[in-house]
C-alpha cells in the first residue's frame, strides 16, 4: 500500500517540545496545582516532587510547548529539509499552519512522522487550539472516518498490527542500516540545551537529523534506496 502513496505530496516532520516555563516555581498558579495532580499520574524514578517531575512536563499540550518543528519534502531527486523554530511558540504555529493550509490542504497530502499519530499530530493540533489558531484541514480530524485522515505513522507502520510493541526512531535507524541521527543530543537533552544552554540552533539541527531519518525509514520500507547526502538542501 506505501507504494500508491505520491511521495513528493509526503511532508515529513518532527518536533521538539519543552516545558512551557523553565522551572515549577514560575509556572501560574492554577497550572501548578493541575500538574501537581498530573505528577502523581505519571511519578518516576527520581521524580519524587512536581518540582523535579516539572522538567519532563514538554511531553504534554497541557503544559508545554513546540521549540522545533523541522519538516522535509522529496522534490525530484533532492530532499528539502526547512524549520520552524521560535522562543515564541505562536509565531511558529502561524507559519506552519499556512504551509499547510497552502500546499497540504489537497485530498492526496500527508503528514508522517515517527509515533506522529500518538504525539506530533495530537500535540501541534493541540497547542494551535490553545493558542487560538485555527487547524488546518489536514490536522482536524472531527467528523473524518479512519480512511480519510492524511496521517502516516512510521512506528505504526512497523507495527503490523502488533499494538502492543514500542520501537524507538533510532532502533528502526539501526536496523535499516541508516546513519544515527543521534549524534549529538538526545530527547532527554532538549530542556537543557534550551533552558540552560539557550542554544536553540544546535536543537534545530537535532530536529532536522530526525526528520531525515523518518524519511529515510518510509523509503526502506517501499524497498528504495537512502536519500544521498548530496541530495539533502536545507532551507532557511
Amino acid at each position: 500500500m506505501l507504494h500508491t502513496h505520491n511521495a513528493q505530496k509526503i511532508l515529513f516532520l518532527d518536533i521538539e517540545t519543552v516545558p512551557q516555563y523553565a522551572v515549577f516555581e514560575d509556572v501560574p498558579e492554577g497550572l501548578q496545582k493541575m500538574w501537581v495532580i498530573k505528577s502523581k499520574q505519571i511519578k518516576r524514578e527520581n521524580e519524587d516532587t512536581p518540582e523535579k517531575a516539572w522538567r519532563s512536563a514538554g511531553i504534554w499540550a497541557e503544559f508545554g510547548k513546540i521549540i522545533c518543528i523541522s519538516v522535509g519534502i522529496l522534490a525530484g531527486d533532492q530532499f528539502h529539509v526547512k524549520s520552524f523554530s521560535d522562543n515564541d511558540e505562536k509565531k511558529l504555529l502561524e507559519e506552519f499552519s499556512q504551509l499547510l493550509n497552502k500546499s497540504y490542504s489537497q485530498k492526496d497530502s500527508l503528514l508522517c512522522a515517527h509515533n506522529g499519530k500518538e504525539f506530533d499530530f495530537p500535540y501541534i493540533a493541540r497547542r494551535m487550539l490553545i493558542l487560538g489558531i485555527p487547524l488546518p484541514q489536514i490536522l482536524d480530524l472531527a467528523g473524518k472516518k479512519p480512511w480519510e485522515v492524511q496521517h502516516l505513522d512510521t512506528m505504526e507502520l512497523w507495527k503490523f498490527g502488533d499494538y502492543k510493541n514500542y520501537t524507538s526512531l533510532n532502533l528502526l535507524a539501526t536496523v535499516f542500516n541508516i546513519p544515527t541521527p543521534k549524534d549529538d543530543i538526545d530527547g532527554s537533552q532538549v530542556y537543557g540545551v534550551y533552558y540552560n544552554e539557550k542554544n536553540l540552533e544546535r536543537i534545530v539541527t537535532y530536529c532536522q537529523k530526525d526528520v531525515l531519518t523518518v524519511a529515510q525509514i518510509f523509503r526502506r520500507m517501499r524497498g528504495e534506496g537512502l536519500i544521498p547526502e548530496a541530495s539533502i538542501v536545507v532551507k532557511q
